[in-house]
C-alpha cells in the first residue's frame, strides 16, 4: 500500500499537481440531478437555522460562508467553532456537515469556502496557499466575534483533511483560538514537498520544481494559469490505490458531488504546489500550547501518519483519537464513525465561560484512544 501510494503522489507531482482528484468536465449521469449550485450533500438539521455570510480576510479578499446557529439560542452568549476542508471541497460538502451537527449541540458554527475556492473571491480560481489559507481561518474569528450572539471568547476551529494542517497554524499564530481539532490532517506542505511517507527523492523534488517552474513561463505569456491535468478519473479502471478509490466514491458520486468543488468539477493550478513546497506548516505548532488540540484519524488511513506525527510534534494538552477501522475519507460524512460526541465534549470542556473554566491538567503522553 505504502509503495503504491507513493508511486501514485510522484506520478501526480511530476507535472505539477501533489493532490489533486478532479476534473473540468464531469458527465457522469447520476450526477445530474446534483449539479445545481444549492446543493447541500447532507440535510439542514430541523433545530438549526442556516444564513449566507460574507467577511473579508487581511488580504481583502472576500470570504463565503454559512452561519449555523442552534434554533433555541437561549440569552447567553454562545462558543462558537470556525471550519473549512477538506482540501479542494466547499461548504456545501464536509465542513457544512460538521457545522451543521456541531450547531445541533449548541454552538454558532462557521462553515467557509476559502480563498480563491468556492463561492469565495480571489483571482485567480482555484490555488491554495499556506499563509492566505491560515489567514482565512482568522478572517472566520473574525467574523464570529463581532456577532452579538456570541462570546469571542469562546471560539474554537475545526480543520478537516488539507484545512487541518491550515488550522493548527492558525491556532498557533491566532491566540484568540481557544482550542483546534482537527480530522483526517494533512499537513499539505510536507506531502507536497516530501511526497506520502516522506519518500519523494530530492531529485524527484527538483524535476517537479523544475518542472513548475517552467510552467510559470507558459502561464505568464498566456497570462493566466494553466490547470492541472491530473484528476480523479471518470471511472475506475481497477488498479488504482484505495485511498484514490475512496476520493472517487466521495467526490465523484452523488455522495459528495458539488459543481464548486475542485475535488468534484475542477482542478487546481499546475502550479499549486509551488507555494506549499518550501514553507512548511506545522513549525510553530508547539506554540498552541496551553490551548488544546484533538487530532482524530481514522486507523486504516494513508493519512494516519501525520496525525501521529503532529501529536508528537505538538505540546501541552493533545490527544490522539484513533477511530477503529475508518479510513481517511469516512471522517468526511459518515455519521456513524465521525466522533461528534468526543467533538462535543472537547469543546464544551475547553470553550468554557471565565464563571465556570477549570484549569485542565496536559493529557497523559500516551493519551491514543481508540485502539
Amino acid at each position: 500500500m505504502k509503495n503504491i501510494a507513493v508511486g501514485f503522489f510522484l506520478s501526480l507531482l511530476m507535472v505539477g499537481q501533489a493532490y489533486t482528484q478532479t476534473s473540468k468536465n464531469v458527465n457522469t449521469k447520476n450526477m445530474k440531478q446534483v449539479e445545481q449550485k444549492d446543493h447541500y450533500t447532507f440535510q439542514l438539521s430541523d433545530k438549526v437555522t442556516r444564513k449566507a455570510v460574507t467577511f473579508k480576510n487581511r488580504y481583502g479578499i472576500t470570504l463565503s460562508g454559512d452561519l449555523y446557529l442552534p434554533k433555541n439560542i437561549g440569552t447567553q452568549p454562545l462558543a462558537a467553532l470556525a471550519i473549512s476542508g477538506p482540501f479542494g471541497a466547499v461548504k456545501e460538502q464536509s465542513s457544512g456537515l460538521y457545522a451543521n451537527q456541531m450547531a445541533e449541540r449548541g454552538f454558532a458554527t462557521l462553515a467557509f469556502d476559502p480563498s480563491y475556492t468556492g463561492e469565495s473571491g480571489g483571482e485567480p480560481r482555484n490555488v491554495a496557499s499556506p499563509d492566505i489559507n491560515t489567514e482565512d481561518f482568522s478572517a472566520a474569528v473574525d467574523y464570529l466575534g463581532l456577532q452579538p450572539s456570541i462570546d469571542r471568547n469562546r471560539i474554537g476551529i475545526i480543520g478537516i483533511c488539507g484545512w487541518a494542517g491550515m488550522a493548527l497554524n492558525a491556532a498557533a499564530v491566532d491566540k484568540r483560538i481557544k482550542a483546534v481539532a482537527t480530522t483526517s490532517m494533512y499537513d499539505m506542505s510536507r506531502v507536497m514537498a516530501k511526497g506520502y511517507f516522506d519518500k519523494l527523492a530530492i531529485e524527484e523534488r527538483t524535476k517537479a520544481l523544475e518542472q513548475m517552474s517552467q510552467q510559470r513561463w507558459k502561464d505568464a505569456e498566456k497570462g493566466t494559469p494553466a490547470p492541472s491535468t491530473n484528476n480523479l478519473p471518470e471511472k475506475l479502471q481497477g488498479d488504482e490505490p484505495q485511498f484514490v478509490i475512496d476520493y472517487f466514491n466521495y467526490y465523484k458520486t452523488p455522495r459528495g458531488f458539488h459543481p464548486n468543488s475542485i475535488n468534484s468539477n475542477g482542478a487546481w493550478t499546475a502550479t499549486n504546489p509551488l507555494s506549499f513546497m518550501n514553507m512548511p506548516l506545522l513549525t510553530y505548532i508547539k506554540e498552541i500550547a496551553p490551548r488544546p488540540i484533538l487530532l482524530i484519524a481514522g486507523e486504516k488511513a494513508h493519512s494516519r501518519y501525520l496525525s501521529e506525527d503532529a501529536y508528537k510534534a505538538a505540546a501541552g494538552q493533545k490527544e490522539l483519537m484513533i477511530i477503529p477501522n475508518a479510513v481517511h475519507v469516512d471522517l468526511y460524512d459518515k455519521m456513524d464513525i465521525i466522533p461528534f460526541d468526543k467533538l462535543t465534549s472537547f469543546f464544551n470542556d475547553n470553550l468554557k465561560t471565565d464563571k465556570t473554566a477549570q484549569v485542565t491538567q496536559p493529557l497523559e503522553d500516551a493519551s491514543v484512544n481508540g485502539k
